[in-house]
């Protein structure tokens, strides 16, 4: 902690003995420390010696040496550890006071009087004032999603509030900028478009007042978090820390999972009655009203689920690309449904074949993840970090959910055109024989002759 301490030193004579002092008054920093000045001209003898200092004011006993000797025991408890003399500099006539771990109540007069033999004198020592720079107002907060909450941060200083270099709020873990006060006035532009229009500092009587407490509005999953509370001025700086833990779910956040629980249950209920409906060429009212479910339910119940999701993140595009495609989709299965007798011969084989290889695909896909999952220690932890701060793991669901849906329009071309491929060639085949049967009659070929030239063909 540095100290302001004037060393020009102004003597004070009661009975013929010359006590120096500083003539300036001392500026120190809060927490600090700070040596009193009070020299005499010549060394004294240590015999029937005593250096007192006393509070001007109050008549506290500050500092005792007697007898060749500090009286820690006399001393007022206020003081206790925190005055002492150099205990080598006192034979040679320096009976400066050190003083440390100064508090704002340590601000006064300082009376050092000096006894020896028939002589005393004296002198006093002004700390005029204690600059100083604390925050406090470190919390932690628990809220829902889309509630309000409060940050609080009180700044106390020797200086009045709104004449600080700067105070600013930051969110730790991605250093973003959420609110700073300079020059006595909020620096809107400053803020992070993440909390553009969701944050406000209190008034300006408050601010008067120290209180840089601010308002988070509509609060966010992402907003989870370490938020920094700094205050500077000149070489002073201290800060303060807020945290948003663990948030818990807003009624929307719960309308999205029962979205999501609907799109799933859905397919699982109703997809044997309508895979049996589709097997017995079910064309009644009641058939064609479970397809139409299942076809449409699911898809509606995702689309709005995203809908949600945008109102509460607040990530509009993502969420209308997301519904789109989930509005979409209903669409391509309608599209598609005439289209399902081109391959009906081939669906019991050759997509059951499929299916049953990308199982086994799949299930080897899970072992190697999870035999893996050391050697992604790194990668695994990293998601942590980010869930544990608030941060998005995946930065977009677009990134998820568009290469998913590309494979079942991409399966379903592929099958479309396996379909076309064998129809054809069935065609061409039967064609074949025809003109082999049509040419063997012509050229009078037996009939053995013939099959054995189709077969080899």
């Amino acid at each position: 902690k540095r100290f302001n301490v004037h060393r020009l030193l102004c003597p004070t004579l009661l009975s013929g003995l010359h006590v120096l002092g500083p003539s300036d008054p001392l500026i120190v920093e809060l927490g600090g420390s700070v040596m009193l000045p009070c020299y005499v001209e010549a060394p004294l003898p240590l015999e029937e010696l005593e250096v007192e200092w006393k509070g001007a004011d109050s008549g506290t006993l500050v500092h005792l040496f007697q007898d060749g000797e500090s009286r820690p025991e006399a001393q007022n408890q206020a003081y206790s550890g925190r005055a002492s003399f150099f205990t080598e500099e006192v034979e040679r006539g320096n009976f400066s006071l050190l003083l440390t771990n100064l508090t704002t109540k340590d601000a006064g007069i300082y009376n050092c009087s000096v006894y020896s033999q028939q002589e005393t004198g004296q002198t006093s020592v002004e700390i005029k004032e204690i600059e100083y720079l604390i925050v406090t107002g470190g919390h932690v907060v628990s809220a829902y999603v889309g509630e309000d909450i409060t940050m609080n941060c009180s700044v106390d200083s020797h200086i009045p509030p709104e004449k600080l270099d700067e105070v600013s709020w930051k969110k730790v873990d991605q250093q973003i900028q959420v609110l700073i006060f300079l020059n006595g006035e909020v620096q809107p532009e400053s803020t992070h478009e993440r909390y553009a229009d969701r944050v406000e500092l209190f008034s300006r009587e408050e601010i008067q007042k120290g209180n840089f407490s601010f308002r988070l509005k509509d609060l966010r999953t992402e907003d989870k978090g370490q938020y920094i509370c700094e205050a500077f001025f000149g070489e002073f700086a201290d800060n303060t820390t807020v945290e948003v833990q663990q948030l818990g779910f807003s009624s929307m956040h719960t309308g999205i999972l029962l979205l999501c629980i609907i799109a799933f249950v859905v397919p699982v209920v109703l997809g044997y009655p309508a895979y049996v409906s589709l097997k017995r060429n079910d064309n009644s009212k009641r058939a064609l009203a479970v397809q139409y479910t299942l076809v449409c339910c699911s898809n509606i119940a995702l689309c709005l689920a995203f809908i949600l999701w945008g109102v509460i993140e607040g990530f509009l595009t993502e969420a209308a690309t997301c519904s789109a495609i989930n509005l979409l989709r209903i669409l391509f299965l309608f599209w598609i449904a005439p289209y399902l007798d081109t391959f009906k011969g081939m669906f019991y084989s050759e997509i059951w074949i499929f299916l049953i290889r990308m199982s086994v695909l799949l299930i080897l896909e899970i072992v190697c993840a999870s035999s893996s999952v050391y050697i992604h220690y790194d990668l695994l932890d990293t998601l942590d970090f980010r869930k544990g701060n608030g941060e998005r793991t995946v930065n977009d669901l677009r990134v998820i959910l568009v290469p998913f849906e590309c494979i079942f329009p991409i399966g379903c071309l592929v099958l479309q055109i396996s379909a076309f491929c064998k129809y054809n060639l069935q065609t061409r085949h039967r064609l074949l024989i025809k003109d082999f049967k049509d040419l063997c009659q012509l050229c009078g070929c037996k009939q053995a002759s013939v099959v054995s030239v189709i077969l080899a063909y």
